[in-house]
C-alpha cells in the first residue's frame, strides 16, 4: 500500500511539473500507466521477496521503513517521515544517507523542474507567469523534520537502553550492530563481495580497505545529489541501490526492492510530448540482459553454494563468481536507470528549447 500511495503522489507531482512547463496540453493523461500499482504488484510477486520472507530475513522490515520514510516525505507527513528514517537507520546504518533526498523532498517537493528550465520555457512566450513558478527551497519543513527525528531517536535509544541494561547498555548495542557492519567481522559467504575480499587480504591492510569500501559510498552522494536534486525520490532509490551493492552483508531482498524502485520512479509512465515518446523503461538498453542475468544468478547461486559448502566438490571461487556477476548486474541496473532519467530530462529540454543538439549523450 505504501508503494502504491508513493507512486500516486509522484504521478501527481509529475503532472504538476509538466503543467508548470505548459506541456500538459500535449499529453493524453489516460496514456499514463499507474506505476505505483504495477510496482507494488511486482514487489509482492517477486521471487526474491518471497524467498526473503520464507528465510525470515529482516530486510523486508528495513525496506518497509525506507518506503515509510519516503511516503511520509512525499505526502508532507513529517512525523511519519522522521519515524521511518530513524527506524531504517536503527535497523541498518546505510539508510542514514537518505537524509539528503528527504531534505530535497521536504524543501522542494517530490518533482520540481529546475527554475532555469521554467524560465527558458516562458522566455519564449515573453510572458512570465509567477503563479506557475516552481516554489523555492523551504527550510521550515526541514527544521520540523529535524525536531521529529531527534525526538524519535531519543525515544528509540531510551527503549533500547532500558531493554539492554543487563547486556552492556547502548555501547554494547552500537558495537554489536553498527560496529559489526563497519568492521565486517563475519566472513560467512553471502551474495556480496566483501567476505571473499577480506578473507584474502593481508591483516595489515584490512583497516585501510575497510575505510576505502565504506568511504566509496560517501563519494557518490554529492555528485548524484547535485545532478538529481530535482528528482529527490529517484535520488533516494539510487542511494538504496548503491548501498545494496557495497554494503557489508547484502541479500537478494535488496535486489527486489531496487527493481521496484526504478519502476516506482515512473519507469513505466509513458507520455507523448509532441513527437517524442518518453519512457524510462524503453530507454534502458540492457533490460533483457539484466533479466536473464538475474535469472541466471538466482539459479546458479544455490547450486554453487551447494557444490562448495555441502558436497565439497568446488571451492570459494565457484560461489564468488555468482556474487561478482550479481554485483555487475547491480551496477548496470543503476547506470542504466540513471542514464534513462537523464535522457528523459534531455528530451524535456528539447521540447522546451527546440534545440535537438542539446540532447547529445
Amino acid at each position: 500500500m505504501l508503494i502504491r500511495a508513493t507512486g500516486q503522489n509522484l504521478r501527481l507531482a509529475y503532472l504538476r511539473s509538466l503543467e508548470s512547463l505548459d506541456l500538459v496540453k500535449q499529453i493524453d493523461v489516460s496514456e499514463f500507466l499507474f506505476s505505483g500499482d504495477i510496482a507494488a504488484l511486482i514487489y509482492l510477486c517477486n521471487p526474491f521477496t518471497i524467498v526473503a520472507c520464507v528465510g525470515l530475513s529482516t530486510s523486508p522490515i528495513e525496506n518497509m521503513a525506507v518506503v515509510l520514510c519516503l511516503y511520509g516525505a512525499c505526502s508532507r507527513l513529517i512525523p511519519l517521515a522522521a519515524f521511518g528514517w530513524v527506524i531504517a537507520t536503527h535497523l541498518s546504518l546505510y539508510p542514514a544517507i537518505l537524509i539528503i533526498p528527504v531534505i530535497f523532498l521536504l524543501g522542494c517537493g517530490p518533482d520540481s523542474p529546475p527554475r532555469k528550465l521554467f524560465l527558458q520555457r516562458h522566455q519564449q512566450k515573453e510572458v512570465l507567469n509567477q503563479s506557475k513558478l516552481p516554489p523555492g527551497f523551504s527550510w521550515g519543513p526541514i527544521i520540523h523534520f529535524a525536531f521529529w527525528a531527534f525526538l524519535w531517536s531519543v525515544y528509540v535509544l531510551v527503549l533500547c537502553g532500558i531493554s539492554l541494561k543487563q547486556f552492556g547498555g547502548l555501547w554494547e548495542m552500537f558495537k554489536s550492530t553498527y560496529g559489526f557492519i563497519l568492521t565486517v567481522e563475519d566472513l560467512s559467504p553471502n551474495i556480496g563481495v566483501l567476505w571473499y575480499f577480506f578473507a584474502e587480504v593481508f591483516e595489515f591492510f584490512r583497516n585501510f580497505f575497510l575505510i576505502v569500501f565504506h568511504v566509496n559510498i560517501l563519494f557518490m552522494i554529492l555528485p548524484l545529489a547535485i545532478r538529481l536534486r530535482h528528482r529527490p525520490c529517484y535520488l533516494a532509490f539510487v542511494y538504496v541501490a548503491i548501498c545494496s551493492m557495497l554494503k557489508s552483508y547484502p541479500s537478494f531482498e535488496c535486489t527486489s526492492f531496487n527493481d521496484v524502485s526504478l519502476l516506482e520512479m515512473r519507469a513505466l509512465n509513458i507520455a507523448r510530448l509532441g513527437s517524442h515518446c518518453i519512457t524510462y523503461a524503453c530507454n534502458m538498453q540492457f533490460s533483457l540482459f539484466l533479466f536473464c542475468g538475474y535469472v541466471g544468478v538466482s539459479l546458479l547461486s544455490p547450486v554453487m553454494h551447494n557444490l562448495w559448502i555441502w558436497r565439497g566438490t568446488g571451492n570459494a571461487n565457484f560461489y564468488f563468481t555468482t556474487a561478482m556477476v550479481y554485483a555487475c548486474l547491480q551496477i548496470v541496473l543503476v547506470v542504466e536507470g540513471v542514464s534513462a532519467m537523464l535522457n528523459h530530462d534531455r528530451k524535456l529540454r528539447i521540447l522546451i528549447t527546440g534545440k535537438p543538439q542539446d540532447a547529445k549523450s
